[in-house]
Formats: structure tokens, C-alpha cells, sequence
């Protein structure tokens, strides 16, 4: 629990792509810093046997080239029968585009569009390394906050403090529409009911003292056991400060996070327990000493 400390952060493409910014750049958490796109699914159709022709003679009956863009159910190949009788046609089951065809087995081969993956800053900062066609580096001044138990990847959003102090429970009746985007603190714990509302409305981060063991198994649908967290797809990302059970969030991380009260806040649920330790954080940048960071530079 620290109210102001240089962090590092490592963003990283899952495979080689392209960087948007160079060191020194300044970054806000929902920029893109890097981007690549990833092959899509392929489609084999047996062209030969659909066309009732043979393997070598599949390229003369072809409508569309290499990697030219291809509709859903459009005519891609045509067999025009005896004397432009008896015309046999082949379409596209899919969106996509031409990626191969082979004289020797018959066989055309269709690409689902690639898709695209972006990743963003995470926290606002500085661009202090790149690494090419990878990812950067993001340097920050900021408040950060590690919890002992996290579910749910990053998020973002402005903190709102629902709990009077650190020893109250959030209970469901506090949550409202006014809540969607942010990030929820609650003081000493919150049950299954009050999470599955706030996930409705659409909050984006719930920070609590403690949690049930119980209600978190149903909620992943699984028992936790010791298993590396962060990918769940359960809406608003869930921190625990203290541990299982009611417990009061600690006076510290209380005061801290009503200090920042309004300001917007990275949350990242992801935990490791065993080697490699990962632990769950909210990160809230200190815009005025990033500022100051900037400067120096």
C-alpha cells in the first residue's frame, strides 16, 4: 500500500506486430500502444469432388484469385458443363479470402479474416523503452495498491467509495446506475447478490476487505484451488484486500482510496500464488509528478 511510487509496466503483444509510440511519448491508459493481427480459421472444400472434375483442372474453373477477398455464398468456381450445359457452381460458406488452391488434391483453401489484437497502455505515463515490434515499457508515478486475492482481467474507471468506513459491508442497495464505468470500494465485505447487480449495471472494478470462498466458486463456477487467476470473463474485476470472510479492509488502504476518491484508477485482478508471485492492484496514477517526470526527461 503506497501512496506514491515509480512503477514499471510491460506491455507486450502476443506476437510480433507493430508499436505506435517511441520513448519519451506521453500515454493515456486507454491508448493503443501496439497492435498485430492474428490468421483466421481456414476452410478446406474438396473442389474437385463438388465440381466433379479433376484435381489439375480445379484452376480453370476458378472465378476469383489468391488472397482476393471473398464473400458468404458467393460463386467462387464454376463448372460449365458439356457445351455451357449442366453448370455446376461452388460458393463460399464464409467471409474471407482465397488463400490457396491445389491442382494436386483438389482442394481450395479459404481464410476467415485476420483478427485484430491491440494492447493498450494499461496507466497513463511515459514511453521509457521500446521493444520493437513487441511492446513498451510505461513509466509511472503513481498510488498502488496490491490486494491478496484477485478475479477478472483489467479494467478501468474512475473510483467511487460506496462505504462509509472500512468496517461496512456493501450491500446491493448501494449500487445504482450511476455506477456504470467505475470502479466500486466497498469497506469489510459484499455477498454473490450485490456482485451479480453491479455486474448488471455494469461497473467496471469492485475493491473489497473480504469475500466468501463459497460465493466465489459459484461465481468462476469452479473451485479456486491455486490456480493462476486473471482471465475470468466475469465483468467488473474483483479484488480482495484482506482475505475470505467479513473482514475490515485495512485503515490504510481505506484512507488511501478515499483520498482518491473521483480519480481514475487501472484495476487488474489477475494473482499468482506460487513462484513468480502476481498479486492484484489498483494502480492510480499521480498525474502531477508524471508531469514533473515528463519534464525531466
Amino acid at each position: 500500500v503506497l501512496s506514491s511510487t515509480k512503477v514499471l509496466k510491460t506491455r507486450l503483444l502476443p506476437m510480433k506486430g507493430h508499436v505506435h509510440y517511441k520513448i519519451g511519448d506521453n500515454v493515456e491508459s486507454s491508448d493503443v500502444i501496439a497492435s498485430t493481427e492474428i490468421p483466421g480459421n481456414v476452410h478446406m472444400i474438396n473442389a474437385s469432388k463438388q465440381l466433379n472434375i479433376e484435381p489439375e483442372n480445379v484452376l480453370e474453373t476458378m472465378l476469383v484469385g489468391l488472397d482476393e477477398k471473398i464473400e458468404k455464398n458467393q460463386i467462387i468456381a464454376e463448372n460449365k458443363g458439356i457445351f455451357g450445359l449442366f453448370k455446376t457452381q461452388l460458393k463460399s460458406p464464409i467471409d474471407g479470402f482465397l488463400a490457396n488452391v491445389s491442382d494436386v488434391t483438389g482442394q481450395i483453401i479459404i481464410s476467415e479474416p485476420p483478427k485484430p489484437i491491440e494492447v493498450n497502455a494499461y496507466t497513463s505515463g511515459v514511453i521509457k523503452e521500446v521493444i520493437p515490434e513487441e511492446g513498451v515499457i510505461i513509466e509511472t508515478n503513481a498510488t498502488l495498491i496490491q490486494g491478496i486475492l484477485g478475479v477478472g482481467g483489467e479494467n478501468r474507471g474512475e473510483i467511487i467509495i460506496l462505504s462509509n468506513g472500512p468496517n461496512e459491508i456493501l450491500d446491493k442497495t448501494m449500487i445504482n446506475e450511476e455506477h456504470k464505468g467505475k470502479i466500486i470500494i466497498g469497506g469489510s465485505y459484499l455477498d454473490i447478490d450485490t456482485f451479480k447487480k453491479a455486474k448488471s449495471i455494469g461497473v467496471r472494478g469492485i475493491v473489497t476487505g473480504g469475500f466468501s470462498y463459497t460465493a466465489l466458486s459459484e461465481l468462476l463456477g469452479y473451485s479456486l484451488g491455486v490456480a493462476i487467476t486473471g482471465s475470468e470473463k466475469i465483468g467488473p474485476s474483483l479484488i480482495i484486500t484482506e482475505g475470505f470472510g467479513q473482514i475490515q479492509m485495512a485503515q490504510k488502504t481505506y484512507d488511501l482510496l478515499n483520498k482518491k476518491n473521483n480519480q481514475i484508477a487501472s484495476i487488474n485482478g489477475s494473482t499468482q500464488i506460487r513462484a513468480g508471485v502476481i498479486r492484484p492492484e489498483i494502480l492510480i496514477p499521480n498525474k502531477s509528478s508524471n508531469t514533473s517526470l515528463d519534464s525531466n526527461k
